[in-house]
């Protein structure tokens, strides 16, 4: 549209030109070449006088532009500034939350240490004292003896850390026999030895067949706080005698002669029974039921524990079968496929008579392995570092990266537990926490006394000396206490 216009301007200035030079040849006489450079100039003032005209006017458009374009700029320099004010608020905002939320974690992280500290500092305590106590009982051996506490039965309406508290231990005459008290283990060993492997098939044939198979319970605990958690169940086998007889007596013999399927389908029925009586107090125990390779294995005495545990499916949360390590290092077709069977009916599993530390915790977990129980002894062995691939320090971690417990078993001092707290275990097991105890039949008194078969059954399974029944009867109820203050009454 432009350049039309400006055509048309050039044609009309021509033709002015052009008229201006034929009206001055034509009407004033002026010759041809001298109306021709008139018209000529005329033209050029013409052309010149269009150029500035044009020149003015663009430059005119032009500063228009410009101060548009300068005012968007400020424009937008003030909204730049106006985001940049808003965004160093903002930065420093979240500056100051920052460092409010570092000093409130690092004063948590203080106190927890403190607490820690002093955790630690209460089970060296403890330690000092009770190798003071051990290297004071020697000294003291010919004076009177004192008499080792036998196991009260278990009460199951309530928890273990509302038991009553072991009294004072009580001075005993000083029999020429029971000068020394030894644990049960010893006494049912010599009791074992006693019998040949004839009369012991026929004494576990029996006692199989009579029901005369006891559940002791053992509890694990939480550490450092000592809060019971799960209990395992120690199965014992009393004779025609009533003396009780540990199952690594009987064990061997059962498999060998094909009891072990009765026998372990006896168990998880008490099993099954003991753990309704403690999930009424609380729901989060848990029991440990050991199940034997050959029950694994057998199809006919599996096919009744599965019957039965599919009865019981809503306990699977809280009742973990326990297996030997070596039951999973000698896995067949038929036991895999058993052990997936439980697996997918959701009951958990729990590896123990472990002896060494070269363990693959991907795989036990896709076999459904939820606990490995190590003796402490194992974990603080110096040796197992370089002989195992991974520090027992770190074993721990490890094994929870795959949703598994560690579970240091078999503890007797406190000086295992202040090393076993370095390895960041958190459940342990031993008799410093508490040997296994019979159960209490239902109705009985927590704090009431024993029957005389109950007091038999203690006395057989601690193996402990005579006591006279008016030391038993005038001795004072002793007072209930809970979690770490039973540890700082020791102190």
């Amino acid at each position: 549209m432009i350049r039309i216009s400006t055509i048309f301007i050039a044609i009309c200035m021509v033709l002015v030109a052009a008229s201006l030079g034929l009206v001055l040849y034509s009407v004033a006489g002026i010759s041809g070449t001298e109306s021709a450079i008139v018209a000529l100039t005329a033209l050029t003032f013409l052309i010149l006088y269009n150029a500035v005209s044009m020149r003015l006017r663009d430059r005119s458009d032009v500063g228009g532009q410009i101060a548009d374009l300068s005012r968007g700029t400020a424009d937008l320099a003030r909204q730049v500034a106006e985001f940049g004010r808003r965004l160093a608020a903002i930065e420093g905002r979240i500056a100051s939350s920052n460092s409010t939320n570092s000093d409130r974690i690092q004063s948590v992280v203080g106190e927890i240490n403190e607490l820690g500290g002093l955790v630690k500092q209460l089970a060296t305590t403890v330690s000092a004292h009770e190798d003071l106590l051990a290297g004071a009982t020697p000294a003291s051996a010919g004076g009177p003896v004192e008499r080792q506490e036998p196991a009260a039965p278990l009460d199951l309406i309530a928890t273990f850390e509302e038991r009553p508290a072991a009294p004072a231990p009580l001075p005993a005459a000083p029999p020429p026999s029971a000068t020394q008290p030894r644990p049960a283990p010893a006494v049912q060993a010599q009791a074992a030895n006693g019998r040949n492997q004839t009369q012991l098939l026929a004494t576990l044939r029996n006692a199989v067949d009579e029901n005369r198979i006891d559940i002791f319970l053992q509890p694990m605990v939480t550490l450092p706080q000592r809060k019971v958690r799960f209990y395992e169940a120690v199965t014992r086998l009393r004779d025609e005698r009533d003396q009780l007889i540990a199952a690594e007596e009987f064990i061997s013999i059962a498999e060998a002669s094909g009891l072990i399927g009765r026998i372990d389908n006896m168990v998880m029925l008490r099993c099954v029974q003991v753990l309704r009586r403690l999930m009424v107090r609380n729901k989060d125990v848990g029991v440990f039921c050991n199940v034997a390779a050959s029950t694994l294995g057998n199809s006919t005495s599996f096919a009744q524990c599965l019957d039965f545990l599919e009865a019981n499916r809503a306990l699977a949360p809280s009742l973990v079968l326990e297996f030997k390590q070596s039951t999973f290092r000698n896995l067949g077709p038929v036991e895999t496929e058993n052990l997936a069977a439980l697996a997918q009916r959701g009951f958990r599993f729990s590896i123990d008579h472990v002896t060494d530390l070269r363990i693959e915790p991907r795989e036990l977990a896709d076999r459904g392995v939820r606990f490995i129980k190590v003796p402490a002894t194992l974990l603080l062995d110096p040796r197992q570092a370089s002989t195992s691939d991974i520090h027992p320090s770190d074993l721990s971690d490890l094994l929870g990266r795959f949703g598994i417990d560690l579970i240091a078993e078999r503890i007797e001092g406190e000086r295992a537990v202040v090393d076993l707290l370095d390895y960041d275990v958190r459940f342990g097991q031993g008799f410093l926490f508490a040997p296994p105890r019979p159960l209490r039949p239902e109705g009985a008194s927590a704090t009431g006394g024993a029957s005389p078969n109950q007091a038999q059954d203690i006395q057989g399974t601690n193996g402990s000396g005579t006591t006279s029944s008016g030391a038993t009867s005038s001795a004072p109820p002793p007072q209930r206490i809970t979690g770490n203050a039973a540890l700082a009454r020791r102190i």
